[in-house]
């Protein structure tokens, strides 16, 4: 379930940034396909090193390593295939990666924090 939320969010990630350009999300699928796979195939590595670990990935520091792993690797496969990496871009897509994958998770901790605290 923890992939597929950080999938989810870094498709949107991607398809948010396509939009602010101008760029069209499902009229152009192989566009967008470029875009998504860089930052997908980093996610899966990240959450394939938790898996081995058996790291809790719903959790905020194995989130921290997510969040690492996919801005990085996803910003490196980016350079590697010949796609933008201005310093903005770097800026924006690790600012917005690190609100949506850790975001969800301090959501998260937040919820269970109050229901331990409760009494439940």
């Amino acid at each position: 379930m923890v992939i597929l939320i950080d999938l989810v969010l870094v498709v949107v990630f991607c398809a948010i940034g396509r939009l602010s350009h101008a760029e069209g999300i499902l009229g152009d699928l192989p566009g967008t396909l470029n875009t998504v796979w860089p930052f997908v195939v980093a996610l899966l590595v990240a959450h394939g090193a938790l898996l081995l670990r058996r790291a809790h990935a719903e959790r905020m520091l194995p989130g921290l390593v997510v969040w690492a792993v996919t801005a990085a690797g996803g910003l490196l496969l980016r350079a590697a295939s010949g796609q933008g990496t201005a310093v903005p871009f770097i800026i924006v897509a690790a600012l917005t990666l690190v609100l949506f994958l850790l975001g969800w998770r301090a959501v998260v901790a937040l919820v269970r924090r109050s229901r331990t605290g409760s009494g439940r």
